[in-house]
């Protein structure tokens, strides 16, 4: 008799973890990334100083991509040996952290 009662509570117990229902939260605000715009440039457009900037932080290193925003200011891709990154700068030569 212990065992048919046992395992109906357990049969039970299994079906009711199951019945579990999660909440989503409804005031849940999705973030809005506004992300200045860049446009590619030719590598003999970038200003001197930029260029400048770049070979005293970075010696050695080949100026590969540049891209520009309204505001003038500098995404330049680069590689120094193997290795890529990417590095911004305003139209004076100084770095900005983005």
């Amino acid at each position: 008799m212990k065992k048919p009662i046992l395992s109906a509570l357990i049969l039970l117990g299994a079906m009711s973890i199951q019945a579990n229902v999660s909440t989503v939260s409804k005031d849940a605000h999705p973030t809005v990334i506004v992300q200045t715009e860049y446009t590619e440039v030719a590598v003999d457009a970038v200003p001197a100083a930029v260029k400048t900037a770049l070979q005293t932080a970075y010696p050695g290193s080949k100026l590969v991509k540049a891209f520009v925003n309204e505001k003038k200011e500098y995404k330049l891709e680069i590689s120094v040996g193997d290795q890529k990154a990417t590095v911004y700068s305003d139209v004076n030569g100084n770095w900005l952290k983005i």
